[in-house]
């Protein structure tokens, strides 16, 4: 257990760095997604026209292809992307996407989708009688969604968002295959320094086992907090 010890003799503060920015990247990413999902599944509840095309491509294109792929997309080609997208306004230069970015952008568009797709049936969900008597009572419409609307909705759609953090979390892994030092890479880095892989890839294993009983344990906390609510208001 030396090697798992903080200062110079063990590489438990090598992976407690690791382990933070993995947290991060996967907060980061997934923040990003769920407001990208938010918005995309909004303006797509109308299954018509223009912006319902444009939004079948994307979640055709983005939940088809690995998060991988699209990681690797935008830290290879993103600089090149977005100066021939700024130069024409002036705003050129030399632009460089860091791992970090360019894991956090993979993850968001990717699960973007996915959490649309998730928002979408969850409200669709809510039974229409809510809307009808919402507006028979004639209240705003921003009220109708805040307070009738997006708490079921929210209830419906809690198990599907619970699980794609968890997805998030995982795909995390894949953002060391561009350079950024979290937890797999600094595992990675110990075991082969130390020749003891079991040790650290355990280690490594232990935190995302970890970080998902943090999750379900949350995730139950909040839903039986929902679910006495809306007992309570049915009472």
């Amino acid at each position: 257990m030396l090697l798992l010890s903080f200062g110079d003799q063990g590489y438990g503060d090598e992976l407690f760095r690791g382990a933070l920015l993995t947290i991060s990247i996967a907060v980061v990413g997934y923040v990003a997604a769920f407001a990208g999902g938010m918005v995309l599944a909004l303006g797509t509840l109308d299954e018509r026209g223009v912006r319902w095309l444009l939004w079948r491509g994307y979640a055709s294109a983005f939940m088809s292809v690995p998060a991988l792929l699209v990681i690797f997309l935008i830290y290879f080609g993103g600089a090149q992307i977005l100066s021939a997208v700024l130069s024409p306004l002036g705003l050129g230069g030399r632009l460089e996407v860091t791992p970090f970015v360019a894991g956090a952008a993979g993850l968001a568009i990717v699960y973007s989708a996915c959490l649309a797709e998730i928002v979408r049936a969850a409200i669709k969900n809510v039974p229409p009688g809510q809307f009808e008597a919402a507006q028979a009572l004639q209240l705003p419409k921003l009220l109708i969604w805040l307070f009738i609307i997006a708490p079921q909705a929210a209830r419906l759609a809690m198990p599907g968002i619970v699980n794609l953090w968890i997805v998030v979390l995982k795909d995390t892994a894949l953002i060391s295959l561009v350079g950024l030092k979290d937890i797999i890479a600094q595992a990675k880095v110990a075991a082969g320094v130390t020749k003891e892989p079991f040790l650290f890839y355990i280690a490594a294993a232990l935190f995302f086992v970890a970080m998902n009983a943090l999750t379900l344990w949350a995730s139950g906390w909040l839903d039986r907090n929902v679910a006495r609510g809306m007992s309570m208001s049915r009472n």
